[in-house]
């Protein structure tokens, strides 16, 4: 693929991606997308984030974060907090997750950044959040409408907006914690179940960080 096709399947893309925003826009008013990351580690918070994007909105190659290079994420995470109208940031520690579950401290998560979206968007004068659009996951308790959406990240901009900013947050306090607590390569797997980090709880054993409720095998001595 030449430089010019891959600019112009970006720019087919964000207008796609735009596009499926903008239908809820004119339905509901303004619009945030919330994702999620660090659901399925054995340590580290679960970080959400919700972005609310303007409408014409141009920012080249905004896609699912797993389908991005770290470095790609990092221009585009910049990107995003420079020219979005809000962005919020939610986070739970695993003290959270071991108590409330996973899921019920996500949804907490999540919350907590539309909250921190509104409060920017009154800050900046830039009215109501008025419909969040959500990767699968259904919130109670808040005054915005909202839609789930399967694989929200491929489909819509704001979606994936958040996806890259919750991501980048989250990998950098991972990296952060690596240098915390060396031996469980953290800085690579960002607290994931790999054999570098079982081996790690093998030789250091486990650290504050870690989820107790998602260690059980590993205490129950199969790994």
């Amino acid at each position: 693929m030449t430089k010019e096709e891959r600019l112009e399947k970006q720019k087919n893309r964000l207008f796609e991606m735009r596009s499926f925003d903008n239908e809820y826009r004119r339905a509901y008013g303004q619009v945030g997308g919330i994702d999620e990351v660090g659901r399925g580690p054995l340590c580290g918070p679960v970080v959400a984030c919700c972005v609310v994007l303007p409408e014409d909105i141009e920012i080249l190659g905004i896609d699912d974060s797993k389908k991005l290079s770290k470095k790609k994420r990092e221009e585009l995470y910049d990107q995003i907090l420079e020219k979005a109208l809000a962005v919020g940031i939610g986070q739970k520690d695993n003290k959270v997750i071991d108590e409330i579950n996973i899921l019920e401290a996500t949804k907490l998560a999540m919350k907590e950044s539309i909250e921190k979206a509104q409060k920017m968007l009154e800050k900046r004068d830039l009215g109501l959040l008025e419909h969040v659009l959500i990767d699968a996951v259904t919130l109670t308790g808040i005054s915005q409408s909202q839609t789930g959406i399967v694989k929200g990240d491929t489909k819509s901009l704001s979606i994936a907006a958040a996806s890259i900013v919750a991501k980048v947050t989250r990998d950098r306090m991972m990296e952060a914690y690596a240098e915390q607590y060396p031996g469980y390569g953290f800085e690579s797997n960002m607290g994931y179940g790999t054999e570098k980090h079982y081996e790690g709880l093998r030789e250091h054993g486990i650290t504050p960080i870690h989820r107790l409720s998602f260690l059980r095998s590993f205490t129950d001595g199969e790994h």
